[in-house]
């Protein structure tokens, strides 16, 4: 699918975000915001910019990854060193005509440069500061180093991506990407919308801070886990593709060696799948009358269901279940996914035109909206400090010469 770059703005257009980020959890946060139309400017290093350029597959004769294109799109890049008192003190001057500064430095670091809290607020008292850490600005663990991987660890979900001892005693799997730090990084976006909104109804608190650490974010997700703890001291084991909470919903065995899901857990629709599967009796069996019991006697009742769909492909179960209205779906890969008609449709695989790479596939903008601009891809990550003249000149007013005095120092 063909899409040009998008020159609508968005919702947030007129926002201005400073980022101080690198890695991923910041620069997400940010990312979601710039797609909706804020202007993010983005601080990285001189000359080799954020590590998370060389992440991920590298062209042959680029410097950049392909994430890049991604990651870094709709942002504006300009380079300050912050281990220089020059670079401090220009980047407080940005401070001061932004809303908001994102940042997931170790806590203490930025303080340590001159660029705490309470410095941003020194030069802008209405600043809205999103901080993204390991464990948080506080308590005892707040200063122990943390990535993505970690607060899946700490916050319980590690635990839980893996199958019961008795299957495997291969360790816990991750999730194929860093989702602790996307997940803070998308808390971090609904903390600084939240404190906007505060703000834009007369009720901000000058000098709004939001704290977010990986692991409460991941934490956050565990649905019931915790509270099943406190009442019952039951501690959630990791049960495979399975949850412990409903039945049927598992991925089924196929004829041509692969897996199928269905999740047919309510009342209704574990009737439907039993007359797909041409055994009406199941829906009438005292064994799976409701949810409990389905989830008590979930092996047998995934026995009967896998026996069923060994006996067909994976077109010929998915064409069945499908047209009795249950949820289903093959497993999609990547592949599966940049040639869906219903992700196509909605824009949410986009040709983007990539002045480094030529037309990379990106993902959409997410939510989706109506009634307005809704934000969209303005251009994909640029290069380092490719928009540094510009910021200067546009926000502080910095004459050429100037800006050339401090590259010419290693300001920027």
């Amino acid at each position: 699918m063909n899409t040009p770059l998008d020159d609508q703005g968005g919702p947030l257009s007129g926002l201005r975000i400073l980022e101080l980020g690198h890695f991923i959890a910041a620069p997400f946060c940010t990312r979601v915001l710039a797609d909706l139309g804020a202007d993010v400017i983005k601080v990285e290093p001189p000359g080799r910019g954020d590590p998370v350029r060389s992440w991920g597959i590298i062209p042959e004769g680029e410097t950049a990854s392909v994430w890049w294109s991604v990651h870094g799109r709709n942002k504006r890049s300009i380079t300050a060193d912050l281990k220089k008192p020059e670079g401090i003190a220009l980047v407080k001057r940005l401070i001061a005509e932004v809303d908001a500064v994102v940042e997931n430095f170790k806590p203490g670091q930025l303080a340590s440069w001159g660029l705490g809290p309470q410095d941003m607020t020194a030069v802008n008292p209405d600043v809205i500061v999103v901080q993204v850490s390991g464990y948080g600005q506080t308590g005892p663990g707040h200063n122990r180093a943390a990535f993505g991987v970690i607060g899946e660890a700490v916050g319980g979900l590690r635990h839980l991506t893996g199958y019961p001892p008795e299957v495997s005693e291969l360790p816990p799997v991750r999730t194929g990407i860093s989702i602790g730090d996307s997940v803070a990084g998308l808390y971090g976006a609904i903390g600084l919308l939240a404190a906007l909104f505060e703000k834009g109804k007369g009720r901000g608190t000058p000098g709004r801070r939001i704290d977010v650490a990986l692991t409460e974010s991941i934490l956050s997700l565990l649905e019931g886990c915790l509270p099943e703890y406190g009442a019952t001291g039951a501690v959630r084991q990791p049960t495979g593709s399975t949850l412990p909470t409903n039945a049927p919903s598992n991925a089924y065995p196929t004829a041509d060696g692969r897996w199928f899901l269905i999740a047919a857990n309510s009342n209704a629709l574990f009737r439907r799948l039993c007359g797909a599967m041409g055994r009406p009796e199941l829906a009438d069996d005292p064994r799976y009358a409701d949810n409990p019991s389905r989830v008590k006697h979930a092996a047998e009742l995934d026995a009967a269901i896998s026996h069923w769909t060994t006996g067909l492909t994976l077109d010929e179960v998915a064409a069945q279940v499908e047209a009795a209205d249950v949820p289903c779906s093959r497993i999609y890969d990547i592949a599966d996914i940049a040639a869906d008609p219903q992700f196509l449709d909605r824009g949410m695989v986009r040709r983007v035109a990539d002045p480094r790479l030529g037309e990379v596939l990106h993902p959409g903008v997410v939510p989706a909206m109506t009634g307005g601009p809704a934000g969209g891809v303005r251009w994909a990550g640029p290069d380092v400090g490719a928009h540094t003249d510009e910021v200067l000149a546009e926000l502080l007013g910095m004459a050429p010469d100037e800006i050339d005095a401090l590259k010419k120092e290693g300001v920027l």
